[in-house]
């Protein structure tokens, strides 16, 4: 057994979700409305037989335990193994003694900054230090911060002394160069050790998981320079890589699809206080990839940047604009797509001032927030003098170009290309062949073989009638195959006998196994399976977009091989790499012993050299054989039956909603037609395969 599935043995689907969702028995599932987006009928289905979750709503989406964590906590796969891994007591990765040296040694210091932490704020409400009460009533008055909201992020108080924070984690047993190392003492250059912060108001900073590595000081006297200061660089802390607040932001961010960027920790402290919890903040710095990694694409489909307006906070948004420009380029399988809009605080104002004075504004303000093409726009061409060369103009729309390329869905709509036409007073006919020139320098090479579109007419099939539908979940045709459906009337419904839903069998999982296999060893092959599944679907657009679409991670139930899917559809998707380079340096450590075992099946020979690596052994197995027309027929077929499991299981979950009596909307209904639509197609085919051979 492996890891992954150990630790998925040990968890109940059910009662995993249920710590996030109220969840109600329907039969032998569950339902309720779905955590991922606002709905009033419950669409959220969970399946204690399979194991599995799926939404018929907005999300249409679904998956096991390890797909729900990822999603519900924005993990990548290796965290949320890691972290369920934690939670049943299953060691995910064997450390080697330095890495577990590191990791206990990085557990030491956390345990340091928590304690510091909780005495900081033991100081600032317990003492009956004057300074503390001034600094008490300075969060209190000049900040506008409630108790509950300086219990919430443990704000404290750093006393005015030079060694009162040295001294309390010495007398506790803390070494003094692991209190330099995290940055609550500093040394000067005649050797003296001293404490970092002093007289300070203390603003723990957190990462994305909700532990202390570093805090933000904002000086209490007026003479204390500077006014902000920071935990320094740690084996812990670095700023470029952190967002204020996101540990509490998350859920917000993820609910709203919608994550508002501000500049400085009061801004975002200020904004939670005022309930808009979706708030993060940059620290005072312009925005950098890895923070716009944190929040696109798992948590936020949308990003406000609502910097001060000052001329630094100008400046910081141009270069967060820039940011975000290089890295969407850069992403070419489009992972990132993210919608980066600008809020303007009017009056110089910061986004502290504005929430306390009226968070009704704020919040008009973040609805109104400008699209990056008529900030940009207006920002670049504010300072164009009306008689101005073609050359200075010209210079504007190649610097304008590239970035409502990266950041805008349809570039070259007619309404952008007309508003900086306008203001550049050039043709639209030219700004489009410059973006276009620009393109193909910014792009990588050439991309590979598209799938052609299928022309070929498919026969026509009936959408199917029904009032209810009997899922033939128990019975099989002599070939493997489901039995034909029943369709019976709504009144009989209720009589139907509940079904005893069959555990996931070893032939469901080698089928899976099998198919990503000859897809890993053939990666070219996946063309010919969508290219098989548009020819079914012939010009009908509601299977060719739902039921018979492309293969992809649903497909497969077995967690790691939904996510091994997952890189091979990234590696076809994007242009940068050839797939296998893709795959080689995309993958997740966690899964080499799965893909190991995978690849190995059939070649014990590599298993001793792909423990040590994957970079070449990889390659070779990937051309170990050649391609023929016998593997393109079974492969196609294997990945027939795997959509139709995939369809049973859909219509098997519909049915269910259906027979509790959920409010059953057009949507479900034209869902489920759909799917059965493709069943008999998916039939039909695999009967004329079997024939034939």
């Amino acid at each position: 057994m492996s890891v992954i599935d150990e630790v998925k043995s040990k968890l109940d689907i059910v009662g995993y979700i249920q710590q996030f969702v109220p969840l109600k028995k329907a039969g032998r599932n569950y339902k309720a409305c779905c955590p991922f987006h606002a709905e009033r009928s419950p669409s959220f289905v969970v399946n204690p037989d399979t194991q599995s979750w799926r939404c018929f709503g907005a999300c249409a989406e679904g998956g096991d335990v390890f797909s729900f964590a990822m999603k519900q906590h924005g993990w990548a796969f290796g965290e949320a193994l890691r972290e369920l891994g934690k939670s049943v007591g299953v060691e995910v990765e064997k450390q080697s003694p330095v890495q577990q040296q590191r990791s206990e040694r990085l557990d030491i210091l956390r345990g340091l900054l928590q304690t510091i932490t909780d005495e900081y704020h033991r100081f600032l409400i317990e003492s009956n230090d004057a300074d503390a009460a001034a600094a008490l009533k300075y969060a209190r008055e000049k900040r506008g911060f409630t108790d509950e909201t300086i219990s919430r992020f443990k704000i404290g108080y750093a006393p005015a002394g030079w060694h009162n924070a040295l001294d309390f984690l010495k007398n506790l047993g803390y070494k003094e160069d692991d209190i330099l190392e995290v940055g609550i003492a500093t040394r000067n250059e005649q050797g003296h050790v001293y404490d970092r912060f002093r007289n300070r108001l203390m603003i723990p900073i957190r990462d994305d998981r909700g532990r202390v590595v570093g805090f933000g000081a904002r000086a209490l006297d007026p003479n204390d320079t500077p006014k902000y200061l920071n935990s320094p660089q740690t084996p812990l802390f670095d700023k470029s890589r952190l967002l204020f607040g996101l540990d509490t932001a998350r859920r917000k961010i993820r609910d709203t699809k919608t994550a508002v960027l501000v500049e400085g920790y009061m801004d975002a402290i200020q904004a939670h206080q005022a309930g808009f919890t979706n708030v993060v903040a940059q620290m005072g710095t312009a925005m950098t990839e890895h923070q716009l990694k944190l929040l696109a694409p798992a948590l936020a489909e949308k990003i406000i940047l609502a910097l001060d307006s000052d001329a630094a906070g100008q400046s910081a948004t141009r270069r967060s604009l820039e940011v975000a420009r290089q890295t969407l380029q850069a992403d070419y399988a489009g992972r990132l797509s993210v919608d980066i809009r600008i809020l303007q605080i009017p009056d110089a104002k910061d986004p502290d001032d504005l929430i306390r004075e009226s968070p009704e504004r704020w919040q008009e303000l973040v609805n109104n927030a400008l699209p990056i093409t008529d900030y940009v726009i207006e920002q670049e061409t504010s300072d164009l003098a009306p008689n101005a060369s073609v050359q200075e103009r010209q210079t504007i729309a190649r610097r304008l170009l590239p970035i409502l390329r990266a950041s805008e869905n349809n570039l070259y709509t007619k309404d952008n290309l007309q508003k900086l036409a306008i203001k550049l007073r050039i043709s639209e006919r030219d700004l489009l062949a410059w973006a276009q020139e620009q393109q193909k320098i910014d792009v990588a090479p050439a991309p590979r073989a598209r799938i052609p579109n299928i022309s070929d007419d498919a026969p026509d099939f009936p959408t199917i009638d029904y009032d209810a539908v009997e899922p033939p979940l128990n019975s099989q045709d002599s070939e493997g195959g489901l039995a034909p459906l029943r369709i019976i009337p709504a009144a009989a419904a209720r009589t139907l006998p509940q079904r005893v839903a069959p555990q996931r069998t070893r032939q469901e999982a080698a089928l899976e196994a099998s198919c990503l296999r000859m897809l890993f060893r053939n990666p070219d092959l996946l063309f010919e399976i969508n290219r098989k599944f548009r020819a079914l679907a012939g010009n009908q657009n509601g299977l060719l977009q739902g039921p018979l679409s492309d293969l992809c991670v649903d497909d497969f139930n077995h967690s790691a091989y939904r996510v091994l899917m997952g890189v091979l559809v990234d590696a076809f998707a994007q242009h940068d790499m050839e797939p296998i380079q893709y795959i080689e340096t995309h993958l997740e450590s966690v899964l080499l012993p799965e893909i190991e075992t995978l690849l190995v099946d059939e070649l014990d020979g590599l298993r001793p050299r792909l423990r040590h690596g994957l970079s070449l052994d990889l390659s070779s197995y990937l051309k170990y054989n050649e391609q023929s027309q016998d593997q393109q027929s079974e492969l196609v077929e294997k990945a027939l039956r795997l959509r139709k499991e995939r369809l049973k299981r859909q219509v098997d979950d519909i049915f269910f909603l259906k027979m509790d009596g959920a409010s059953f909307e057009d949507q479900y209904n034209d869902t489920l037609s759909l799917s059965l639509n493709a069943w008999r197609l998916l039939d039909v085919e695999l009967q004329r395969s079997m024939t034939s051979r």
